[in-house]
């Protein structure tokens, strides 16, 4: 796992090494272990390297033989060893064992289709000195990012993180009002717009070219999830008895590729479902003693999943290791995890994913994790809880209306997840379209919430200029429905590329660079993720009983009590910080004044949220948490803060919290 950046100069003037160097630099957290450069006129290529796999020879860039191509690479790269074997027998030579290596020769042999022939997590640059040409290509999922910045003076820059642009003195921080007003409503911004203006991710499973002569061409997808083909094992027919072997077989082989590395490596184990099921399958390849999970506790009970992890370790027999987070750990790390996200993120579970990365970092280098599962076998409840919202779209309105005024007079709790939140949420996005529903369920604003606590200005610039808020959502699920059979299927197509692609593996990927931690998702690998696409509805969910196959094949591999569990987010107490220990960060941070400087946001409407959250009212969690963490952002990579964001990289190690006194466990053999 690495950090990769680069500049292509406008024509007359040549890449600074100096100035890559310092790219490169502010994404030391995602490669401590070395620096690279490599300069050709025009273009500068700069890494930083995380070393996992050739821990002597792999750095980068790396070249082809003639020295004529160069890549440099973020991820890791699954099928490596059969490409390598492929490529030798057309004649290409390799001087190193890294899985980085493949990428270039690939190119070399395959031209652009070569990203078609990877299988892995990846970002990556291919520079082509004899046709003058970049390409940059992204992984299937979007496991790892890809940043373009074009500047005004027609400067061109790419980085794994958008903090890497600050040291390139063309590039200027403004925030784009169109990003902004997509992060209120999804709690994250979808590619391919940035918070900053003039910046694009790179699509998940896309590809872009960038000719020297020509300017950069139009991104184009180079794959798509199919769920409307027969299995892969060619059997369309088979029973319950043999999907059920072929998943756990699919499993099984899914976590064994991602057992390669030179580096110790171990699990994040919450205690559900999905990092159970590669916990099981890890001991079936591995020495229960030699299998590492991972867990953090909290001190809330209706937040803490730290028993269900020490259960499923002690049935497997895993090392097991475990950290308990208290008030006081979270309240202090909300800045410092502000400061690696590069754009903010509403979703409060990125907390105790970057403290348990950190926790996890003292004693492996890479850690496998249960992203995905949900996804692709149907694992949330709002699955089932879409066809009843399709019961509802057919009460009359008064009725509806009136429901929704007998919700909110239902009184507040703390509890995570809990009745009144859920009902709550259920009902603000029932009578949605199909398209809106989840959007509106998962987000912190709706389009007219949005609108309201928007700046008016603001507010009727993005309404003129993106009169559908929900038009990303709408062109995504239109190319998906040509692949799908029905809204399972659509549903599966939804939560991959908005909730998992643009929140879940985002925050994933920084809370684990950030403790220069390589994560790992089998359940996302490209067979295994396929193979479950394709499954019939009735497998991945019964009823209300989700993932119904998978806890078919985990059947006398795990407790009982554990196959029962229902879905449980990793959450963590907002609405009672909010109101304790958040209190004055909160004031501080939403101030009228501070807002009004700002411009961005009505600070009338904001105090609005801020007080009836405070006085019990109403549960405001999700849009305070949402603004503060663009504040926050704000306060570190807006347009009055470059100078502080020009050297941003991860939290310096002194800077971390310190955690609960005598709060490390074990369960399991030691």
């Amino acid at each position: 796992m690495c950090g990769i950046v680069g500049v292509v100069e406008p024509e007359g003037r040549v890449a600074s090494g100096e100035v890559v160097s310092r790219m490169a630099g502010t994404l030391r957290h995602r490669g401590p272990d070395g620096e690279g450069l490599h300069l050709d006129g025009r273009v500068g290529l700069g890494h930083r390297r995380l070393s996992i796999i050739d821990l002597a020879g792999g750095a980068q860039p790396l070249f082809g033989e003639d020295g004529q191509v160069a890549v440099v690479h973020n991820g890791e790269i699954y099928n490596f060893r059969e490409l390598r074997t492929e490529l030798s027998a057309l004649g290409h030579v390799f001087t190193t064992q890294t899985d980085s290596e493949v990428i270039v020769h690939a190119y070399e042999q395959w031209g652009d289709a070569a990203v078609e022939r990877l299988d892995g997590m990846f970002a990556f640059a291919v520079w082509d000195a004899r046709r003058r040409r970049l390409l940059l290509a992204r992984d299937r999922f979007g496991k790892k990012p890809l940043y373009l910045a074009r500047c005004a003076d027609g400067t061109l820059l790419f980085a794994s993180e958008p903090k890497a642009f600050f040291p390139h003195p063309s590039f200027t921080p403004e925030v784009d009002p169109l990003a902004l007003a997509d992060y209120l409503l999804y709690e994250c911004v979808p590619a391919p717009r940035a918070m900053h203006r003039g910046v694009q991710k790179l699509r998940a499973a896309h590809r872009q070219a960038v000719d020297l002569a020509a300017g950069p061409a139009a991104p184009e997808p180079y794959w798509e999830m199919s769920y409307d083909a027969p299995s892969l094992a060619g059997h369309p027919d088979l029973g319950e008895a043999e999907l059920t072997a072929q998943l756990w077989e699919e499993l099984r082989e899914a976590v064994a590729r991602r057992l390669v590395a030179d580096v110790p490596l171990g699990l994040f184990l919450s205690g559900g479902l999905d990092s159970s099921a590669i916990a099981a399958a890890m001991v079936e390849t591995l020495p229960p003693r030699d299998v590492r999970t991972f867990s953090i506790a909290f001190d809330d009970p209706s937040f803490d999943e730290s028993a269900h992890a020490r259960a499923v370790a002690q049935h497997l027999g895993t090392r097991h290791e475990e950290e308990r987070l208290d008030v006081a750990a979270a309240r202090d790390v909300l800045p410092a995890v502000a400061a690696v996200l590069d754009e903010p993120l509403g979703d409060a579970s990125v907390l105790p994913t970057y403290l348990l990365a950190k926790f996890t970092r003292r004693h492996v280098t890479v850690a496998l994790g249960g992203d995905g599962g949900d996804e692709l076998l149907s694992g949330y409840p709002t699955f089932y809880a879409d066809r009843a919202a399709r019961l509802v779209a057919r009460v009359p309105a008064p009725l509806y209306r009136a429901a929704r005024a007998l919700a909110d007079r239902l009184p507040v709790s703390r509890r995570n997840l809990s009745f009144d939140f859920k009902l709550k949420q259920f009902l603000k996005g029932a009578r949605r379209g199909d398209d809106e529903r989840h959007a509106v369920w998962l987000g912190s604003f709706d389009p007219a919430e949005r609108a309201a606590v928007l700046a008016p200005d603001l507010a009727r610039a993005v309404a003129a200029e993106a009169p559908d808020p929900f038009a990303e959502v709408r062109r995504r699920l239109e190319v998906a429905r040509r692949h799908t059979r029905g809204r399972e299927d659509e549903l599966s197509a939804y939560y991959l590329q908005f909730y998992l692609g643009e929140d879940v593996l985002t925050k994933v990927d920084r809370a684990t660079m950030a403790a220069s931690l390589e994560a790992r998702a089998p359940l996302l690998d490209t067979r295994f993720a396929q193979f479950a696409a394709r499954l019939p509805a009735r497998l991945k969910r019964r009823g209300t009983t989700t993932k119904y196959l998978l806890r078919k094949a985990l059947e006398g591999r795990l407790p009982r009590a554990i196959l029962a569990r229902p879905k449980k987010g990793f959450g963590v107490p907002v609405a009672e910080w909010l109101r304790g220990p958040w209190h004055d960060l909160m004031q501080d941070l939403l101030a009228p004044a501070k807002l009004r400087r700002e411009g961005l946001l009505d600070p009338v409407a904001v105090q609005r949220l801020v007080a009836e959250h405070l006085a019990r009212s109403h549960d405001h969690r999700k849009p305070l948490y949402t603004l503060l963490s663009l504040e926050l952002w704000l306060e570190r990579f807006g347009p009055r803060a470059p100078a502080r964001a020009a050297g941003a990289g991860a939290p310096r190690e002194e800077s971390r919290p310190a955690l609960a006194a005598g709060a490390t466990g074990r369960a399991g053999p030691a």
